[in-house]
């Protein structure tokens, strides 16, 4: 009931919307306080580290406190989509997860139901719950709601999708979204300040590598994504060089060129965000992030921006 508690006057992300979820209200979220998920499978569109050739056992929550007007899971951020389900529900969806291989728990847009996520982790690790728990997030994280998951998330995955706070309004109406990310990975990496791999093939070894090798998933640590936007060369130039002089080595970027316009309602209104990214655009990117040093980053090959990429979120598979 503590935990709950935390859904009256709810502030577990930066909105801080104070709306009382535990009582019959709807946050900036989206969502109540009953969970809603909208899918729970094996996923293999994610980092190699992640999917690796078994799966992420990845857990679609409904609701999103960004609302981005390019966002690729439209049908569950306005948290419509998915099941409404009991909270101990959720620690037997992990379970039957780890049953079916997935190399690790990923809790996909999981803030808005961080109190529940605490209980069931705890409840499925008393159950014989194994995998690590991957914490894949927009980025825009109250620092209070992550220090509740130390001890609970194993590796931190979230966006950082803008540095100049006219583009984070525009986008996401959301101006302190650089100053907020900034901190969220700050006590991100707090948390978890190096990455640890293992090998995927039976006998692995828990943390023998300090450093992604082909075929190695990561255990524990900081991996974080830069979408690059169509025309926004400068922005995504700046947050990987802020991310690489802040923290070097000791996390892993994700370089992302998959944006895909899906014309939403809103997104209408922004004309540079009907392509998709130019191969040059991503090349000078990644020739800016080799030229700043940058070591420890997975990047995208081939054609990445499709929409057949996306889940299917209308069946609520594994729920």
């Amino acid at each position: 009931m503590k935990n709950q508690n935390l859904y009256e006057k709810c502030n577990l992300c930066p909105r801080s919307c104070q709306s009382d979820r535990l009582h019959g209200e709807t946050g900036v979220c989206g969502t109540g306080s009953t969970l809603r998920i909208a899918r729970a499978a094996l996923h293999f569109w994610e980092e190699p580290c992640i999917s690796g050739t078994k799966g992420s056992g990845a857990v679609f929550f409904s609701g999103c406190a960004l609302h981005c007007v390019f966002c690729q899971n439209e049908p569950i951020a306005r948290g419509m989509a998915g099941k409404l389900v009991p909270s101990g529900r959720l620690s037997e969806i992990f379970l039957e997860l780890q049953e079916k291989g997935a190399n690790n728990i990923n809790l996909v847009t999981p803030g808005q139901y961080v109190p529940d996520i605490i209980t069931a982790v705890e409840s499925a690790r008393n159950q014989g719950l194994l995998l690590p728990v991957v914490y894949n997030t927009g980025g825009y994280e109250s620092v209070d709601t992550l220090k509740m998951l130390e001890g609970i998330v194993d590796v931190y995955l979230p966006d950082f999708k803008y540095m100049d706070p006219s583009l984070a309004e525009s986008f996401s109406h959301a101006k302190d979204y650089p100053a907020v990310a900034k901190a969220a990975v700050e006590e991100m990496v707090r948390q978890k300040p190096r990455c640890l791999f293992y090998d995927e093939a039976p006998g692995g070894t828990d943390g023998k590598y300090t450093e992604y090798q082909e075929g190695t998933l990561i255990r524990e640590g900081v991996i974080v994504r830069q979408l690059l936007l169509p025309g926004h060369l400068r922005d995504a130039k700046a947050i990987v060089r802020y991310l690489h002089e802040t923290y070097g080595n000791r996390i892993y970027l994700s370089m992302m060129s998959q944006y895909t316009p899906l014309f939403h309602d809103r997104a209408a209104e922004f004309p540079e965000l009907s392509r998709t990214v130019t191969r040059r655009e991503y090349e000078r990117l990644l020739d800016y992030a080799i030229d700043l040093g940058v070591e420890c980053a997975f990047i995208q090959e081939g054609q990445t921006a499709k929409e057949s990429y996306i889940p299917d979120f209308d069946s609520g598979e594994g729920v």
